[in-house]
């Protein structure tokens, strides 16, 4: 029996029942996607939704202020893909009269949109044999056929990418590609896969080689930084302040308190010497500051932030707080924020 066979009749008894299947909107399809490129779909389940019901089409989309876009993504991260969704809806618009693209190539030269995301968008809308390979694909082919060639190399890339190729039926593409990705979401886990139940016992070279976590191998393995952050809150006629992220950093585009980042970590005493404490507190009257969180450890993919959050209260504005945004205590929600400092403001 052919590999394909076995994965969609493996698919049609165990797949689960989700919003973004059996349904033929690239649209839908689209989000539904880019949600799940970093996210569990337990997790992206509720955001799909929710997405989806503020912004229905392309039009929407399109149409809507960045600031609500992300306000919606909130709690997602990797905020550069609800930027890139905002700008690919307006070229899409523009370029393609509102309608969207049924070419390959063409889904593929929407702002974050890569080879797997368009492949899934034209094999499970219309059929077109594409094969998807993302992690799951990933792991599933470097185990059935026991891959020891690094999948983080050019080279490994290209010899998993001809194998899927290889293996799909061009007659059931979409139904294929769903299948092995959900195969590797449910059956060929990470880790302790429940290898005694899987249909690809006889099959698989990564199981007959009595050590199937050692697939996929991988010759990188990603190097963390580590940095630290002082947040103040500051307080003054029941207003605070807030600027926006710019930059080629992490949460572009997000809202956030002032912030001191310092080289490593710093006590209170420490951070009144510098130049941007300065800055930010002289000729504000007797500033009364209070530690409300310290030591916060937050993980991101290549990054680790060890934050403390400091409330301050002030007499007098000063000329640096002018430049930031002076909003109303009460309506923080209505601004879109990194997770980090939404979990800060709902412990408050």
């Amino acid at each position: 029996m052919k590999y394909s066979v076995i994965l969609v009749d493996w698919y049609r008894k165990n797949k689960r029942d989700l919003p973004w299947r059996n349904i033929k909107d690239p649209y839908c399809i689209w989000i539904s996607e880019i949600i799940l490129q970093q996210t569990r779909v337990v997790q992206g389940y509720g955001y799909y939704q929710r997405f989806i019901q503020r912004f229905p089409d392309v039009e929407s989309l399109s149409s809507a202020d960045q600031e609500e876009v992300l306000k919606y993504w909130q709690g997602l991260g990797y905020y550069s893909r609800a930027r890139n969704l905002h700008e690919a809806a307006k070229v899409v618009m523009s370029d393609f009269n509102g309608a969207f693209p049924q070419d390959y190539k063409d889904i593929l030269s929407l702002k974050g949109i890569g080879e797997y995301t368009a492949a899934a968008i034209v094999s499970f809308v219309w059929n077109q044999p594409y094969p998807v390979v993302d992690g799951n694909v990933f792991r599933v082919l470097s185990r059935l056929f026991a891959i020891d060639t690094p999948i983080d190399t050019g080279v490994g890339k290209k010899q998993i990418f001809e194998l899927a190729q290889s293996l799909m039926d061009p007659k059931y593409a979409g139904l294929h590609n769903q299948a092995i990705m959900e195969f590797g979401a449910l059956q060929c886990v990470p880790q302790n896969p429940n290898c005694g139940i899987c249909p690809f016992v006889d099959r698989c070279l990564g199981y007959a080689s009595g050590n199937v976590l050692q697939f996929p191998v991988k010759r990188n393995k990603t190097k963390i930084r580590n940095r630290y952050f002082n947040y103040f809150f500051i307080t003054y006629g029941g207003n605070t302040y807030l600027q926006r992220r710019s930059g080629k950093d992490i949460w572009e585009g997000l809202f956030e308190f002032p912030l001191i980042e310092t080289d490593g970590a710093e006590n209170f005493e420490a951070l009144k010497t510098t130049e941007r404490f300065k800055a930010l507190f002289d000729m504000t009257g007797q500033p009364v500051f209070s530690i409300e969180k310290a030591g916060v450890k937050h993980a991101l993919s290549h990054q680790v932030l060890y934050v403390t959050f400091y409330r301050v209260e002030i007499q007098v504005e000063n000329k640096t707080l002018t430049n930031y945004l002076r909003v109303p205590i009460s309506s923080i929600d209505n601004y879109p924020v990194s997770q980090l400092i939404h979990s800060y403001l709902i412990s408050k």
